[in-house]
């Protein structure tokens, strides 16, 4: 699998991430073991996890494989801070204590003394900028992580917390796909200004650009679900489906699947390092990882890029 360098960072990561946020709710132990050795064994590298992840036991997952079935050194270990639960009730705190409280609870579920980056979940309006970028600033200079970045911040925000830290923010994960390119207007073109890697997480559009839900909904899927279907539903309305559809056409043309062109295409756009993958299954992730990232025809991306293209 091939890696490339995080924006100018040094960080090396493959183009290829693994998400966990469904281990230990919708993939139990022995599957996440399962897809683990798999991605590894493809030349994966990067775990990205977060506290959020089922109440911790992502993190817990992914702990129990470190040192059995993967060298801790040989792994690139990405968790986030910021949203947690509280009562029943998602919860964002991005406050210095909260954070620092947060990171060594990871780093004890997770059975190592550091991350290889640690990001600010989400923006907390609540929280001044400064007192969350201490946090972040501390867990570098304590040797708690190597580097640091945010996920899910808008444009003018990655920018305003550039210019107030005191360390580089190396990453920014934002969601981006085919079927969700707001990320255009303002975050990926602030990163690419700021030398900051962006990490696109759900490239398959939530399941949808695998063109699973063509034909209705299966049973077995997120969209099925109680937990996710409400997650899903905005991507089965009329605009995303005839995405779908223009996808499909274009898979059919190329002899190929639409899960293969709509990783292409999210991989090959400027200023992607790399597409942070979220399979509930093995099988999802076998089939992840025998698509093979192909330079599409300029016709095809330019179709795709006109359907695709978010409202003005």
């Amino acid at each position: 699998m091939e890696h490339k360098r995080l924006g100018t960072s040094g960080l090396k990561v493959p183009v290829l991430s693994l998400g966990t946020m469904a281990w230990g709710e919708e993939t139990n132990e022995e599957n996440a073991g399962q897809m683990l050795r798999k991605y590894l064994d493809a030349g994966g590298s990067l775990i990205d996890t977060a506290a959020l992840y089922a109440d911790g036991n992502s993190e817990a997952i992914v702990g129990s494989f470190l040192g059995e079935m993967v060298p801790r050194q040989e792994l690139t270990l990405v968790s986030k801070a910021g949203v947690g639960v509280r009562k029943g009730e998602r919860e964002v705190d991005a406050s210095r204590g909260a954070m620092l409280r947060s990171l060594d609870a990871s780093l004890a579920r997770l059975g190592t003394d550091y991350l290889d980056l640690w990001l600010v979940h989400t923006w907390d309006a609540q929280v001044p900028l400064e007192e969350t970028l201490s946090a972040l600033e501390f867990a570098v200079t304590s040797g708690r992580t190597r580097y640091v970045g945010v996920s899910n911040y808008a444009g003018w925000q990655l920018a305003r917390a550039a210019c107030l830290s005191r360390v580089p923010l190396v990453a920014i994960q934002s969601e981006y796909s085919l079927v969700r390119r707001t990320a255009e207007r303002e975050v990926i073109p602030a990163a690419a200004a700021l030398g900051t890697g962006v990490m696109a997480w759900s490239p398959l559009g939530r399941g949808v650009l695998t063109g699973k839900y063509r034909g209705g909904i299966p049973a077995d899927s997120r969209g099925a679900s109680e937990l996710r279907a409400d997650s899903i539903a905005p991507y089965l309305e009329p605009r995303p489906s005839r995405i779908v559809d223009a996808l499909a056409t274009a898979a059919r043309g190329l002899d190929g699947e639409p899960l293969d062109l709509a990783l292409s295409w999210a991989l090959q756009q400027p200023g992607i390092d790399t597409a942070v993958i979220g399979p509930r299954t093995p099988a999802q992730l076998e089939q992840i990882l025998k698509s093979v990232p192909r330079r599409m025809p300029a016709e095809i991306v330019s179709a795709l890029n006109d359907i695709s293209a978010p409202p003005a």
